[in-house]
């Protein structure tokens, strides 16, 4: 058995069994720590405990197509004296809103950051570039239902048709980037800038590692942040076109030392800082595609090669391919969150992420059996395999689970996709703007009070 043992806390009677799927991943015993912690642990005996409550919140992610009764329902998450004769078995919608509020978001919170270091490490470690663990950072947004109190909380962007029609959260993710495993994850307002919002990220970077990003983090302090507050720690990104810097040697054919000096601006906030930043510049044209500059942390052209340098950063592609693969895959291109009250929309978030840190923990299993890199495996059908088992498991009888399960492990070992192909062509998209007009408050419209 290979896939988790959380499942085996929610499980009553016999159909316990079928949450082996996510078996040896999450331990019955973190949740435990996080309800402690956070002195959310049922005291008393309810239909919905606490640790019952933790998996609806990861199964509404995972089960996006389905209504929180039909999670509730498939997870079995009853007492077993509930459904003895004459129990009351069927658990209502306003039971599961109050069993989630008492819940709280912290919890969840908890057991993500707890879970994600411990698989993160671990991924990071086994999929090194010349002995550094490869991480990204970056950021998107997620669409939220259309209440007051998310508006007030996240806040409702503007567009260029007015404003936009739904409330919007801000995420930052610390991603590890050859195994899609979510190392750290920060949400607020989508009025935040996600400098702002990775803040806490830098911290938790490991020794050793690399961390690369968008042109949009290019910041003196932080670069120097990462680079001195731990051993090894690297960064990688792409040089705005108005960025200066000194020359001051070459190191090789479009290879060069440089040092960044310190704005002005930044001098004021930041006296303490030095007046440059060494980094390395590396010109380089793919085919097609404009020339562009790349600045690191990485200074030796013999330990870590330019040709290599240029290929690692087109690896911060996988960050955004992992926002796709929540976006367009798990929440079914909806690309929102159905919670109604900001710290229900936490709590949410919180549980996504892990639903989705376990589907890709299997996905790695399965590409280390197979020989080739996590990011040959299919996430989409990886996850439609895994909710169509985890749907039908609790119909099935306990003595052919494991048979199923084995037959899932082979099932998603076919779905090794083909080996990449490089990109030839500039990335670009078409955006048809609707036909019908924008939709206004009726009330304000008529002068309505």
């Amino acid at each position: 058995m290979d896939l988790g043992q959380a499942m085996l806390v929610v499980g009553a009677g016999e159909r316990s069994e079928s949450f082996e799927l996510f078996s040896k991943h999450l331990d019955p015993e973190w949740i435990a720590q996080a309800l402690q912690a956070t002195g959310t642990a049922t005291v008393r005996r309810r239909k919905l405990p606490a640790e019952y409550v933790v998996w609806i919140v990861v199964g509404m992610g995972l089960l996006r197509d389905r209504s929180i009764q039909e999670v509730v329902r498939h997870l079995d998450l009853v007492l077993p004296d509930a459904q003895a004769p004459g129990g009351r078995g069927a658990v209502s919608g306003g039971a599961v809103v109050q069993a989630r509020d008492r819940l709280g978001a912290e919890p969840l919170a908890l057991l993500f950051a707890q879970t994600a270091e411990r698989w993160a490490t671990v991924s990071a470690d086994e999929h090194r570039w010349r002995g550094l663990a490869v991480l990204g950072v970056d950021g998107s947004t997620l669409r939220l239902a259309d209440t007051q109190d998310n508006e007030t909380a996240f806040g409702r962007p503007g567009s260029g048709r007015g404003r936009a029609g739904y409330p919007q959260l801000r995420v930052v993710g610390l991603m590890v980037l050859r195994s899609h495993l979510l190392a750290g994850l920060v949400a607020g307002r989508c009025t935040e800038s996600e400098l702002t919002l990775a803040e806490p990220l830098w911290d938790s970077l490991p020794d050793a590692s690399l961390t690369v990003v968008d042109r949009g983090f290019l910041c003196y302090p932080l670069l120097h942040r990462i680079q001195t507050h731990g051993r090894q720690r690297h960064w990688l990104t792409r040089a705005k076109a108005n960025l200066k810097w000194r020359v001051v040697k070459r190191l090789g054919p479009n290879d060069q030392l440089v040092e960044l000096p310190l704005h002005r601006n930044a001098r004021k906030s930041h006296p303490d800082l030095p007046e440059t930043l060494p980094a390395r510049a590396i010109r380089y044209q793919r085919r097609g595609f404009r020339p562009q500059t790349l600045l690191t942390s990485l200074l030796g052209p013999a330990a870590y090669p330019a040709a290599e340098i240029v290929a690692l950063y087109h690896e911060r592609w996988e960050l955004e391919l992992g926002f796709d693969e929540v976006k367009t895959h798990t929440l079914e291109r909806e690309e929102s969150l159905r919670s109604r009250s900001p710290d229900r929309v936490r709590q949410e978030l919180w549980g996504l992420a892990i639903g989705y840190n376990l589907v890709r923990r299997e996905m790695e299993n399965v590409a280390r059996r197979a020989r080739v890199p996590p990011q040959r495996i299919s996430y989409r059908h990886a996850l439609m395999l895994i909710r169509n088992f985890w749907v039908t498991a609790w119909l099935a009888s306990p003595g052919v689970l494991s048979r199923r399960l084995d037959a899932l492990h082979e099932e998603l070992g076919l779905l090794i996709l083909p080996a990449r192909r490089p990109r030839t062509y500039p990335r670009a998209v078409k955006i048809k703007m609707s036909n019908y007009p924008l939709k206004r408050n009726v009330r304000t419209k008529r002068g309505l009070n």
